[in-house]
């Protein structure tokens, strides 16, 4: 294995240079400076070894903040502060001598040192790869397809949604990110799993660039009010396509965010734009109310995929960050090769108010599992039950894992969480 070093990258160009040869997308016109907008500072690390090409790196990775909704106190909500880790590339000529195990190693010992509820999370462009470092796959997502004129039945939400205002403006216009970022902040107060991101990313993310514009429009935002406030948006751009002489335009949502009533009356928008047939919505939940509203997910659902990933790099942190459902008292064994300070044995004990601690203990342990099966349980989805008959974990104590199912388990299934 090569000797690397990992430190913040002070050479943007560099940066840039590596994650443009890991990644091959079109070569971007913007700025070295525009196209890193959307990190702050000390948030940008790179790699180095011995001999390798001067103009790159060995390796990069990112963090962007992010606030992340988890279970709170017996079926509450709480948002906490995450780190979302982001922009992860080892230059090809460097794979396979632990840069990506040394980029991770000095990722975990900056969240662990960080504000970061002990937490970071992801998007996986290579699944395989993050569960060998302990992350667990915490929320799942899909991509929902509805035509021109689709029916979107919803009785309970009929006069709400009747009573907003929508406007449509451009994504780039002064203003429109941050009011997008408050929405999905308050909205997101009341969604498991969802994710928000800092507004100066949201306005990284709104600039277009030639290779996303072209055969498209530029981005749009669709705005929902009640009694002036902002109580959701739609986040789109437009194609528009023609068959045999007849339009055929394309309207790919990029983000729906909102109150029930305002993605109602959004969608109901969407699927009356002119010069359209077909409306996609990425970054939905599997159980989407979508997908209820126009009658059922078949044919408009895609596939079922992961979403939203979750390592405990701290783990007594992020375990008293999140609330509980029930009380509980069960000795962890828990498995860390990548973080030793999490490797051995917890008590985690839940009170009566759904609040819990970890702490360390010499007690014979009453479930025994890897950091990852217990980051895979943390949004409270993944049936632990489940995993222990799949033979993820072991059960000590007859009981013990039922008791700490039931504890983690949240009432909602979480959502989608939104790309970063």
């Amino acid at each position: 294995m090569a000797d690397v070093r990992v430190g913040p990258a002070s050479d943007p160009e560099r940066y840039l240079n590596t994650d443009l040869l890991v990644w091959f997308d079109e070569p971007p016109v913007a700025t070295t400076e525009q196209l890193l907008a959307g990190f702050g500072e000390n948030s940008m690390f790179g790699a180095e070894v011995d001999g390798a090409d001067e103009r790159t790196y060995a390796g990069v990775y990112g963090v962007y903040p992010l606030e992340l909704t988890v279970p709170g106190p017996l079926g509450t909500l709480r948002q906490v502060p995450v780190a979302g880790l982001t922009w992860v590339g080892v230059h090809p000529d460097e794979r396979r001598r632990g840069v990506l195990t040394a980029m991770l190693r000095d990722h975990f010992s900056r969240v662990g040192d960080g504000d970061w509820s002990g937490l970071s999370v992801l998007k996986a462009s290579e699944p395989a790869i993050y569960g060998r470092h302990g992350y667990g796959v915490a929320s799942w997502e899909c991509t929902l397809r509805l035509s021109r004129g689709a029916r979107l039945t919803a009785p309970g939400l009929e006069d709400a949604a009747s009573a907003l205002r929508t406007r449509l403006t451009d994504a780039a216009d002064p203003g429109v990110p941050a009011r997008m970022r408050e929405v999905s902040l308050r909205v997101g107060a009341d969604r498991l799993g969802a994710v928000v991101r800092e507004e100066r990313l949201y306005t990284r993310f709104t600039v277009d660039s030639p290779a996303s514009v072209r055969e498209r429009e530029v981005q749009r935002v669709l705005l929902a009010q009640q009694d002036g406030t902002d109580v959701g948006f739609a986040w789109f751009r437009r194609k528009l396509d023609w068959e045999n002489g007849s339009a055929a335009g394309e309207v790919g949502v990029i983000e729906l965010v909102g109150t029930p009533a305002a993605e109602l009356a959004l969608l109901r928008r969407l699927v009356d734009l002119d010069l359209t047939t077909s409306v996609t919505i990425r970054w939905r939940s599997v159980d989407d109310p979508i997908a209820a509203w126009a009658g059922g997910p078949r044919g408009i659902q895609d596939a079922t995929s992961d979403s939203l990933w979750v390592r405990l790099v701290d783990l007594p942190t992020a375990l008293g960050a999140r609330g509980y459902a029930a009380q509980c008292d069960v000795v962890l064994e828990v498995e860390d090769a990548a973080c030793p300070a999490n490797h051995g044995r917890w008590r985690l004990v839940v009170d009566e108010q759904g609040r819990g601690t970890a702490n360390r203990t010499d007690a014979t342990p009453d479930v025994r599992l890897t950091t990852q099966t217990l980051a895979s349980a943390y949004l409270g989805a993944r049936s632990l039950v489940a995993q222990q008959q799949a033979g993820l974990l072991t059960e000590v104590t007859d009981g013990s894992v039922a008791a700490l199912d039931t504890a983690m388990r949240a009432a909602q299934a979480p959502v989608a969480a939104v790309g970063f």
